[in-house]
This record gives structure tokens, sequence and C-alpha cells, in this order.
């Protein structure tokens, strides 16, 4: 029994339970300090631990890199209020009780801020109480406060674009499902710590005020116990009981003024790129040219008679030296400069002199990126940039969705672009252009924004959507209006991953075909070994997986295409006739991808009559279709189309199996996200509801 004892006393006192007691303990101390007498000694250790907090709280806030970093802020914000609350209380019924006896009565600490702060004198005292009041409540907690509110307003409004922009980088490979959820709990976090500020600030406002009525009711009280209860003289009463109660103000009023700085530190941050010493020497005091202008201003005023000409000069002096400081920098960086451009050129007169050889001959990169001089930062390693790390998650992202690795993005600065443009090319050809603004924001209209937005006015380069590059500071209000805003960075990075998956055929090569197969033999090698080369070469497979790439199917299931590959190669080796059994077997994934879950297909199909037509077409041998019928069948699909797509459906075209190929050919360019599917790759368990006859009208 006693050893059980122990283990529960062992457990109650863990680090664990103290850590979570610590927080009601305290609460419960700060109440019991406004009904309770405290000796004198302890009033002094309170007053002392409050003064200490609140320097620990500023100190906290100034290293915070961004606000959620000190999440627990209005929580402290309330307790220390309540602290100091208690301490006034407490201290008010150690004055009112004993402070006939002396100044020292009411402990050291409000005798120390009672006589050495402000010499002993009422009048300076009342003073300098009022001032520091005045600054507390009527600058730094309104600032703040309103800095709060104004934030929860923008955060709150903001949100639904945040969320888009979050969900825009999940779908383009940008981001991780386990970074996506994180940055939409960091989102609603956000709105909740200002919501929380605002709310908090009123209770430094109502410490304010209190502070000024507990200073009165003080002088008052302690003029009543005074002259009544202890026969002392008006003048007397007034003054001792005056600088007691000075001291007690004094004491309280500093801690409070120092934790509602920190918490317009807090609020007040933008940008999370170092703590407020960092972010205020590197933009302060890094531009020459500020600090000599500041110099010399400051400098000439030190030369006017009448001034404290020492130390203007002496402040002149150490401005002017930390400006040449700075500008003695930048000399050695052009000297490299022009060392690297002496050693390039010294290169290419050595290199004019050499005969031409093969090493002269370039290969053409396959997929490519050409940037302008602005975008450089962007792509430079040694600079930590944005879009390299982007790309390299851009092209884990393809590798896991579509199935194989493309090459490698080749990305090259190209002078002959504007500073800001850039450029995709596939095997030395531009499938893709566009331009980005470092610093600045492309705010993208979904379609459904409440207004425009000050900026220069463009087109997303991926999807066509109407936008505008904004700066930072109109950020907010972009997302508040319903725009999906994303940085320079992501703008290039969407773009590429949009021209990367609209010619994943094109980025099936040979190469990456074998290096595929011999993937796919690691966990298969059997099935693999017996495909090929025994029945069919690798430009056939490569081929028929191209043929799959071009209509967005995906080969991730690459065991299943080759079991049906090795099927059915001995009977034919047409690509085409074997890609029609590949995506049979594959049926059930297409389907998948376009209807998930059981939901209903609802399609598009053909009138029967139309459909005989084309089977007769078909049986002619040439498979041509007549002009007049080819523009009917156009102009209905695009029409069709373009109403699922207004209702939020997928564009599907519902055909028999003889001719998905020949449609899919004539209408995959000439309707845009149309996917022709055959009757023979829905699963029999699907329910099909047809939205729209072909040839109907």
């Amino acid at each position: 029994m006693a050893n059980e004892n122990a283990l529960i006393l062992r457990q109650f006192f863990s680090t664990a339970n103290l850590r979570a007691l610590a927080a009601p303990i305290l609460i419960i101390m700060v109440l019991a300090m406004m009904v309770l007498p405290l000796p004198v000694f302890l009033l002094d250790v309170f007053f002392t631990f409050n003064i200490a907090m609140s320097v620990m709280v500023m100190m906290v806030a100034m290293y915070a890199r961004r606000p959620l970093d000190f999440s627990a802020f209005p929580t402290v914000l309330l307790v220390t209020t309540l602290l100091r609350l208690s301490l006034n209380v407490a201290s008010t019924r150690v004055i009112l009780l004993h402070g006939h006896g002396g100044e020292a009565s009411a402990g050291k600490v409000i005798e120390a801020f009672g006589q050495f702060l402000v010499g002993g004198n009422t009048a300076v005292g009342i003073v300098v109480f009022v001032i520091l009041i005045v600054i507390n409540f009527v600058v730094i907690t309104k600032g703040a406060g309103r800095i709060a509110e104004v934030s929860a307003r923008f955060t709150l409004d903001a949100m639904p674009g945040k969320q888009m922009a979050i969900d825009a980088d999940l779908n383009a490979g940008l981001v991780d499902e386990k970074t996506a959820k994180q940055r939409r709990k960091e989102v609603a976090q956000e709105s909740d710590f200002f919501g929380a500020m605002d709310g908090a600030s009123k209770f430094v406002r109502g410490d304010a005020i209190a502070a000024i009525l507990i200073l009165v009711i003080n002088i008052l009280g302690g003029l009543f116990v005074g002259v009544i209860q202890h026969d002392m003289t008006a003048s007397d009463a007034a003054h001792a009981y005056t600088i007691l109660t000075i001291g007690d103000g004094l004491v309280a009023q500093i801690p409070a003024l120092i934790i509602s700085v920190a918490a317009g530190l807090v609020v007040s941050r933008v940008g999370d790129e170092g703590d407020i010493s960092g972010q205020v020497l590197g933009q302060v005091f890094s531009n020459a040219q500020v600090l000599i202008l500041t110099a010399i201003i400051v400098g000439v005023l030190g030369l006017i008679p009448g001034m404290p000409n020492l130390v203007f000069l002496f402040f002149s002096s150490a401005i002017g030296w930390l400006a040449w400081r700075q500008n003695k920098r930048q000399p050695g960086t052009e000297a490299v400069t022009q060392e690297e451009e002496a050693q390039s050129a010294a290169e290419a007169r050595a290199a004019e002199a050499q005969e031409a050889s093969w090493n002269d001959v370039a290969p053409v990169d396959v997929l490519g990126l050409e940037v302008g001089y602005r975008l450089i930062p962007m792509v430079d390693k040694s600079q930590d940039g944005e879009l390299l790390r982007r790309i390299r998650g851009l092209r884990k992202k393809f590798a896991q969705d579509v199935g194989f690795l493309t090459a490698p993005v080749h990305i090259r600065d190209n002078l002959e672009l504007k500073p800001n443009g850039y450029r995709v090319t596939l095997k030395g050809v531009e499938v893709g252009a566009g331009e980005a603004f470092p610093g600045q924001f492309l705010a993208i209209n979904p379609g459904r924004v409440a207004g425009p937005l000050p900026g220069r006015e463009t087109i997303d380069p991926a999807f066509g959507l109407p936008s505008y590059w904004i700066d930072n500071i109109t950020r907010e209000q972009a997302h508040a209006l319903g725009y999906t805003v994303v940085d320079s960075s992501t703008v290039v990075a969407t773009h590429l991953n949009h021209v990367i998956i609209g010619h994943a055929a094109e980025l099936l090569g040979r190469q990456e075909t074998q290096a595929l197969l011999d993937h796919i033999s690691k966990e298969v090698p059997k099935l693999v070994e017996d495909l090929v080369p025994k029945l069919l070469p690798v430009s056939t497979v490569q081929r028929v997986l191209q043929n799959l790439l071009a209509e967005e199917v995906n080969i991730r299931d690459m065991r299943t295409i080759i079991e049906v590959l090795a099927e059915y190669a001995p009977r034919t080796q047409d690509n085409a006739e074997l890609t029609s059994r590949v995506r049979e077997a594959l049926g059930r994934a297409i389907i998948q991808t376009l209807f998930p879950g059981n939901a209903e297909m609802q399609v598009i199909a053909l009138e029967p009559a139309l459909e005989r037509i084309l089977m007769q077409a078909m049986g002619g041998g040439d498979g041509a279709i007549e002009p007049g019928l080819a523009d009917i069948l156009l102009r209905q699909t695009a029409q069709l189309a373009q109403r699922h797509e207004e209702i939020g459906l997928p564009s599907v075209l519902l055909v028999p199996t003889q001719l998905r190929l020949l449609l899919s050919r004539f209408l995959r360019r000439a309707v845009p996200g149309l996917r022709v599917i055959a009757n023979s790759e829905v699963p029999e368990s699907r329910t099909i509801r047809v939205t729209g006859m072909v040839g109907a009208g």
C-alpha cells in the first residue's frame, strides 16, 4: 500500500503534471491576492516578478519571427493584466493599513519607485504617472488594438483565397498533403490569433482606466484613513499616501507599458525573414546613400551657432563612418566582377583560337527553362532560389501522378528575353512563355471576385485567366475580394507543370521507356523479360504508352499494361489496336479519374442515326468523314461540352469501341478537355446517364 501511495505521489509530482498544473496554480494565486492579505516582503517579491515577466514577454516578442511564433500572447496578456490588478488590490490594502507608518511601510519596491524615480515630489509623480497612462492608453494600446482589429478582419476575409492557393499548390505538386494540412492549420490559427489579440487589447485598455481610478481612490482613501483614524494633518496624510500611491501606480504601469509595447511589436510584424533587430539593421542601415545624406544634414545642423555642436558632429561622424563601411563593400564586389569578366573574356579568346570539334555540337535540351536577367535570383542555387525547390517538387509530383520520371529541367539565362520574361522549351522549341515579377504577387480571378485591383493587368500564363500583378500591400485586399494570390515563383512553376503535363507523351522518349521497364523489372522481372524483346520491341511499347499519355491516361499501373501487351502481342503488332486493349483493361481507373467514387456517369452520346453513318464510314476503309457531317459533329460536340463545363461536369463522349480512336483523333484538338470513352471501357457496375445527344438537333 505504501508503495502504491509513493507511486501515485511520484506520478502526481512528475514534470508533465507540474507543467500542466502551473497555469491553474498561478491563476488561483492571482485571485487569492485580491482577497488575502499579503506581507510586505511577498508584495516586493510579486512586484519584482511582475517586472521580470513583462521584460521577458517583450524579449520573446522581439525575437519572434512571425505572430504565430508567440500564439500564446493573448493569454499571457490576460494573465499579466490580472496579476497587475491583483497586486494593485494587495498594495492598496497595505498602503491604507500601514501607510501612516512611513514610506517604507508598503515595501521597498513601492518606496523606490516613489522616491528614486520621482524624487519624492508628489506633483512630479502625478505628472509622470499621467504621462505613462497617456502613452500606454492613447498611443500604444490604441494603435496595437487597431492593427489587431484590421488584421483580424482582413485575415478572416482572406481565408478562402489562401485556402484556394494552398489547394492550387497541392494540385500542382508544389507541396505534399502533410505540408498543405499544416499550412491550412496555420491560416486558421492566424485568423484566431488576430481575433484574440483584438479582444485581449481591451484588457490593457481597461487596465489603464482602472489605474487612474485606483490612483484617485487610494489618494482619497488615504486622506480619510490618515486624518480620521490616525489623527494626521491633511498635508501630512496627503503627502504620505500620495507618494505611496504614486509608487504603487508606477510599479504597476511600467510593466503594463512594457507589455503594451510587446503587443504592438507582435501585431505590427510584417514578413518572417528574421527577428526585429535583424530587420531594422538590415533595412535602415544598409543603404549607403541614405547614411551619407543623413550625416551631411546632421553635420550642417551641428555647425549652426547655439546648437550642441559636439553632440551633432559626433553623430554626423558616426553615421558617416557607417556609410563609409557600407560603401567599402561595394567596390570589392565590383573588383571581383571585373576579374570574372576579364577571366571570361580570356577564356572566350582562347576558345576562338581553337579548331572546331565535336564538343562544339551542343545537344538540345529535352525540357528547358530560359529566364531574363531579373529572374536569375529565383533559379540561382547560391541564392537559395525558391523556384529550384519548386521544380524538384514538381518533377516528383509528376512522377507519382503520371507514372514516369521526366528529363531534368535545364535552366539557363537568356539576355534576348525581356528582363522579367521566361520561356519553356521542349526539344529546343518554345512551348510556353510569360512574365514574372520577383517581389510581386499574381492575383488570379477564378471567376467570382468582388471587384478589380490596383495593379498591372495581365493574363495567367498557365490557364489564361484574367489576373493582376500586385504589390505585397495589396495582397490582403486581393484575398478579401476573392482572388487567388500566388507569388512569382509559383506562377512560373505552375506554368511549367501545365506544360509538362500537356506534353507528357512527347517527354516519354526511348530512354525514359527503357528506364521505366528496367524499374518495373525489379518487381516483375519475368513479365518484362517475356514481353521485351521477345514479343514486342521497345519502340512499340513506347508508342502504346505515348498513345495513353496523349489522351491523359496515366501509366502508373505498368503491371497491367505489360500483362495486356504480353497477351495480345502474339496476335497483333499494331500499336493502335494494342492501345485499345490496354485502355479496356485500365477502364476502371480511367472512369474513376473522371467520375470519382460510384457517382453516376453523366455523358454525351451519339444519336443512333449518326452512329450508323460513322460506322459505315469506318467500314469504307478510309475512315473519312463527309465535310458537312464533320462540321455538325464538331459544332454540336463543342456546344454540349461547353454546357458540361458550365455546370462543373467533365466533358465525356461515350461511343462504340470501333469509333473511339477515329473520334478521339478528330475531336481532341477541336474540343479542348473532351474525353472520348469506349463502351467497352466502362465497368458493368457503373450507372450511365446520357445528358446530350450529338446529331439530335
